[in-house]
């Protein structure tokens, strides 16, 4: 990444660039920014791993089996066999 700064800013183009910033932001506040800046770098890079490492992990662990339970004994509530009305006599 510096070499791609390199080729565009030269150390005269920092100097102006960082003493237009102190102009704008005041010295009171670059400490924050720069607190601000490292702590959102800091967290993108934790992502950026995280998520690597998820999907390096599910490239290589097995699926997960799926148990299945039997199926539960019916209750009182649920009569698997309701009572059937006798046919009625047709004359």
């Amino acid at each position: 990444m510096n070499i791609m700064f390199a080729g565009f800013f030269g150390g005269w183009e920092i100097v102006l660039i960082l003493a237009v910033v102190l102009i704008l932001f005041g010295a009171k506040k670059l400490p924050e920014l720069a607190k601000g800046l490292g702590t959102g770098i800091k967290e993108f890079k934790k992502a950026t791993r995280e998520v690597q490492d998820e999907i390096s992990n599910a490239t290589t662990e097995e699926p997960p089996q799926k148990r299945v339970s039997p199926p539960a004994a019916p209750t009182q509530a649920q009569n698997p066999n309701p009572p059937q009305n006798p046919p009625s006599a047709q004359s």
